[in-house]
C-alpha cells in the first residue's frame, strides 16, 4: 500500500502541474487518465487489460458509438471510462456515460473523468441500469494520496465485480448519513427538535410553536454535547459499562465484565491489555455469522482472538490491530484456493498467510475460510497428542 501511496503522490502532482495543457480529450487521455490506469495496474499498452474505443453497439445507442476505454480481467470486460478534456464539466456528460452501461452484462462498474476528477457509477438501485449519482467521486487537485486509498479497490489484482457493488453501497449508505446527520446536527429543524424532545421525555404537547422555541435550545445543546465528546475523546480512555461484550484477558479465565463497542476497554488487572473497539466489531461480527456455535473473545498483549469452546488452542484467528495496518491470521493454512479467494474478495496477504484486514467488517469477505477455520477447531482428532 505504500508503494501505491507514493505513486498517487507522484500523479496528484503531475495532474496539477500539466493539467491546464491538457486542451483536448486526447492531451487528456495521453497525459492523465493512461497514467493513472497504469498505477492501477492496467497496462494502456496490453489490449487484454485496456481495450480503446470498445464498441457498445446497443438498441438505443447512436450508430457505432464507442466507449473510450473498456478495462479487461480475466478476458471479460469489467469497467468503462468515458474521457473528457480537463476542463469539461463531467455532469453534462454523464448521460452518455448511462447509455454505454448496459451494453454488457458483466459490466456494472462506469467511470467519467476529466483527468483531474473521477466519477464512479454502478447499478445499485436498478440492475444494469446506472445510478445517477456516483458512488465515489475523487479529484485529484483536492485531496492528498493518503485519503485516496479506496482507489486500491480499482487496482486489477484486486478488482472483484461484487465486492466492488459492496463497496459502492456501503459508500453511498455513509455519504447519505453523514449528509442528513450534519445537516440535522447544523440546523437544528423541527423534525430533529421534535426527535430530540421525544427522546428526552419533554412532557409538553410537541407543537410546532413549542418546537419552535425550544429549537435555540437544541441548538446549543448540540453544541455542547459535541465539544464534551471532542474533550472527552482527547481524553485517556475509559471504561464504561453497558451491553454486554464478553472478551477474557489471557490471564484470568472468569467471567468478563460486560462492556460496549463503544470504547476501548482497559482491562483492571492488566493495563496493557486493551481491547479496542475494532476488536469488540470483529467479535460481535463474528458471533453474527456463527450464531450457533460456543465461541469466546479472549485477548492478550500481543493479540485479540476468537476461540472455540474457550479453549486456547482451538482459535479460529488471531487478529493484530497493533500494527500499522491491522492483520488477521487464520488456524487453517492459506492454500492456494484460499489464497484465491482472499485475492478475489480484494484481501492482501503476505507470504507468510497473514492477511491484512484494514476494517474489522472485512471478515465478512473471509465467510468460506471463516467456516474452514471452525470446522478444523470442532474436529477433536487435529488436537489429540501424539503417543
Amino acid at each position: 500500500m505504500e508503494h501505491f501511496i507514493n505513486k498517487l503522490k507522484d500523479h496528484i502532482e503531475h495532474v496539477k502541474r500539466v493539467g491546464a495543457h491538457c486542451t483536448t480529450e486526447e492531451t487528456t487521455k495521453q497525459a492523465l487518465i493512461l497514467p493513472l490506469l497504469d498505477i492501477l495496474g492496467f497496462n494502456p499498452y496490453d489490449p487484454t487489460k485496456v481495450l480503446a474505443e470498445f464498441s457498445a453497439d446497443f438498441p438505443g445507442a447512436k450508430s457505432a458509438e464507442r466507449v473510450d476505454y473498456a478495462l479487461y480481467c480475466n478476458g471479460q470486460p469489467v469497467m468503462f471510462i468515458e474521457a473528457k478534456p480537463f476542463a469539461a464539466n463531467l455532469t453534462n456528460h454523464a448521460p452518455q456515460l448511462s447509455r454505454y452501461f448496459n451494453s454488457s452484462l458483466g459490466v456494472t462498474i462506469g467511470a467519467i473523468t476529466n483527468g483531474k476528477e473521477w466519477r464512479f457509477f454502478t447499478d445499485l438501485i436498478n440492475t444494469n441500469v446506472m445510478d445517477e449519482k456516483p458512488f465515489l467521486t475523487i479529484d485529484f487537485t483536492k485531496h492528498n494520496a493518503e485519503e485516496l486509498t479506496q482507489l486500491a479497490e480499482f487496482k486489477h489484482d484486486n478488482f472483484h465485480a461484487e465486492k466492488l457493488r459492496f463497496f459502492a453501497e456501503e459508500n453511498q449508505y455513509i455519504q447519505q448519513f453523514k449528509t442528513v446527520i450534519k445537516r440535522s446536527i447544523n440546523e437544528a429543524d423541527l423534525d430533529f427538535v421534535r426527535y430530540v424532545a421525544q427522546q428526552a421525555n419533554i412532557p409538553r404537547q410537541l407543537n410546532t410553536k413549542f418546537l419552535e422555541s425550544i429549537q435555540p435550545f437544541v441548538k446549543q445543546a448540540v453544541e455542547q454535547a459535541i465539544s464534551d465528546t471532542v474533550v472527552k475523546g482527547l481524553s485517556a480512555p475509559t471504561i464504561i459499562t453497558a451491553q454486554p461484550v464478553e472478551i477474557t484477558a489471557s490471564h484470568n479465565d472468569d467471567q468478563p465484565p460486560a462492556q460496549p463497542a463503544a470504547a476501548d476497554i482497559i482491562h483492571a488487572d492488566n493495563s496493557k491489555i486493551v481491547t479496542t473497539v475494532h476488536e469488540q466489531i470483529l467479535y460481535q461480527v463474528v458471533q453474527e455469522l456463527l450464531p450457533e456455535h460456543e465461541l469466546t473473545a479472549k485477548d492478550t498483549e500481543s493479540y485479540f482472538s476468537v476461540l472455540y469452546q474457550n479453549k486456547n488452542n482451538r482459535w479460529l484467528f488471531r487478529y493484530d490491530v497493533n500494527r500499522k495496518r491491522p492483520t488477521i491470521q487464520f488456524i487453517v493454512p492459506i492454500n492456494e484456493i484460499r489464497h484465491l479467494e482472499l485475492t478475489r474478495a480484494g484481501l492482501e496477504v503476505q507470504a507468510n498467510g497473514v492477511i491484512f484486514l484494514d476494517k474489522p467488517e472485512h471478515i465478512y469477505r473471509t465467510v468460506g475460510i471463516l467456516n474452514d477455520a471452525l470446522e478444523y477447531c470442532l474436529n477433536d482428532d487435529h488436537f489429540k497428542r501424539n503417543i
